[in-house]
């Protein structure tokens, strides 16, 4: 901690989070090559790992745009069940190429995005920021606790975006759970899923379009991963915080003077 530093500066520098009336952001140590994986995954999805909404949603919306009218996912369907030429009619190739661009961008923004975010989260530590645990407002109500991962996981299952309601990221999840449902209407998901478990498979196969299906596994697995790291990090920043308090106001201001004097330090 930099103890120079008034308490005012400290607060406001490099704060270690936000909690506001629809989400708690806040900074964590990340790995910079989970990120980028999941930007290649689905450009965008980085980005909302690390709390850049407006970018992640900006480039989800661009990604799924693109995809869909370049017909990316039937193409790949295609090409894993060994129909090559299928794939080359169906590609259109005016809005496939679009997709460099975007990839690129994704990729390398948020693999810089999570090195700079990680050293400033190892300042904010040092600084010991003050974090507010608690916001309340006319709209909803907002606090840190300690929550179970693995609810968060089978909330997800259930329907991507209600484990990061549980973690109270409002905006990751409603933005999750409107792609699902759109997702899940127009490739006819559930009726699949519904023919599945009666057996009649035949009926299964032949209901579900491939060009939105395909959306559904990076759509599972982004919600399933991120509900759990975001409650596992919301424990420890709980903690984190809760520690502070207790050393800021309850513990004795002389125990640093005797731990100099037990190190040869007093003077």
């Amino acid at each position: 901690m930099e103890k120079n530093q008034p308490l005012s500066i400290r607060n406001k520098r490099r704060p270690k989070g936000l909690t506001s009336s629809f989400t708690i952001n806040f900074l964590h140590m990340k790995n910079p090559w989970v990120t980028a994986w999941w930007s290649a995954a689905f450009p965008g999805y980085g980005y909302i790992i690390l709390g850049s909404y407006a970018k992640g949603f900006l480039l989800v919306g661009w990604e799924f745009f693109i995809n869909i009218a370049s017909k990316t996912n039937t193409a790949i369907m295609y090409s894993l069940t060994g129909r090559f030429e299928l794939a080359k009619e169906v590609i259109n190739l005016d809005w496939f190429l679009l997709y460099i661009a975007v990839y690129i961008i994704s990729i390398w923004g948020t693999y810089g995005l999570t090195v700079d975010l990680n050293k400033l989260s190892i300042l904010a530590d040092r600084e010991d920021s003050i974090l507010i645990p608690v916001q309340l407002s006319s709209v909803e109500i907002c606090y840190l606790d300690k929550r179970n991962p693995w609810v968060a996981v089978v909330l997800s299952i259930l329907a991507p975006g209600l484990g990061h309601l549980y973690t109270h990221r409002v905006p990751t999840s409603f933005f999750l759970l409107v792609k699902f449902i759109v997702i899940a209407y127009f490739s006819h998901f559930l009726p699949a899923i519904h023919y599945t478990f009666m057996g009649a498979f035949a009926q299964a196969t032949a209901v579900v379009d491939p060009q939105w299906l395909l959306f559904i596994p990076s759509l599972y697995g982004f919600a399933i991963y991120d509900s759990y790291v975001n409650t596992v990090e919301y424990n420890r920043l709980f903690g984190m915080e809760q520690s502070r308090f207790i050393r800021d106001n309850y513990q004795s201001k002389y125990i640093y003077k005797s731990l100099e004097c037990e190190f040869g330090k007093c003077s």
